[in-house]
C-alpha cells in the first residue's frame, strides 16, 4: 500500500492533542486591528479545539 500524502496547508493550520483532538487560531486576527477592542482581540489570540463535525476531513488531510 502506497504511503498517504499529508496536506502541508492543513499541517500548517492544526497541530493534534494527546487525546486526538485539534487545536485551530481564530479567524479575523490578521489585519484591521485598529478599531477592535483589546478585549476582542486577547480573545482571538486564544486556540480552540475543532468541533467535531470539522475534524474528521482534518484527520484524512493529517494522515501521520
Amino acid at each position: 500500500m502506497p504511503k498517504l500524502k499529508t496536506r502541508k496547508a492543513a499541517l500548517k493550520r492544526y497541530k493534534k492533542t494527546a487525546a486526538g483532538n485539534f487545536l485551530r487560531r481564530h479567524a479575523y486576527k490578521g489585519h484591521l486591528l485598529m478599531h477592535k477592542t483589546k478585549t476582542q482581540k486577547r480573545k482571538l489570540s486564544q486556540t480552540i479545539c475543532v468541533s467535531d463535525s470539522d475534524s474528521k476531513p482534518i484527520k484524512l488531510m493529517l494522515p501521520y
